[in-house]
């Protein structure tokens, strides 16, 4: 909670989909807390093998799904 208060972590991921989006997103905080991941940059979850959620990185969730990223 620390470094998400202090803003070094600025999203969070779901292990077992391989999602990762805003911690403000309403997709995400209904994910369960055994399948929380955090991360301090886009680059660093995309990395690790997770895509960009469609609801809260709509954008980003596109040019994933259009092979861009």
């Amino acid at each position: 909670m620390k470094l998400i208060r202090q803003e070094v972590v600025i999203l969070g991921g779901n292990t077992k989909l391989k999602i990762y989006g805003k911690l403000n997103c309403k997709s995400g905080k209904r994910m369960k807390k055994e399948n929380r991941v955090f991360f301090e940059s886009k680059n660093e979850a995309i990395q690790q093998g997770f895509r960009p959620c469609g609801h809260c990185l709509y954008s980003d969730y596109k040019n994933w799904k259009n092979g861009l990223i």
